[in-house]
């Protein structure tokens, strides 16, 4: 199994409904940020989602960090990360027209990704009720 059905293993253990949501949920972990999930869209066997966890700056303001955009491919059972940004800055792996992308990008991103799902497995999180 590759890292990509891996993560999206994960990714269904932590969300079991992510495949049918359709709207934003968050989840919540005693003693953890929350972390928020939004459908950014879906199309045929590909569901585009962020994550992200919010704290508060000391300004007031609420800083995403970190923020992923992935998308899930549910014929293949696999998700990838598109982008990531947090309070140092943006990231993303594939150009505009989606053809072209940075390997080294990709490979990190994804593997920060498969022990973030662990990190929020582990810590218990789970849909607010």
């Amino acid at each position: 199994m590759n890292i990509y059905e891996r993560n999206y293993h994960k990714l269904l253990q932590l969300i079991p409904s992510i495949l049918t949501m359709t709207k934003a949920v968050q989840l919540q972990a005693d003693g953890f940020m929350s972390l928020n999930v939004d459908i950014l869209s879906r199309h045929h066997k590909k569901i585009v989602i962020a994550l992200s966890h919010y704290y508060k700056h000391p300004s007031g303001d609420m800083i995403a960090d970190p923020d992923m955009e992935l998308a899930i491919y549910t014929g293949n059972k696999t998700v990838e990360v598109l982008t990531y940004q947090d309070c140092f800055g943006y990231r993303r792996v594939y150009n505009d027209d989606m053809t072209a992308f940075s390997p080294s990008t990709k490979d990190e991103l994804n593997s920060f990704l498969g022990q973030w799902l662990k990190n929020l497995l582990d810590q218990g999180h789970q849909l607010k009720s």
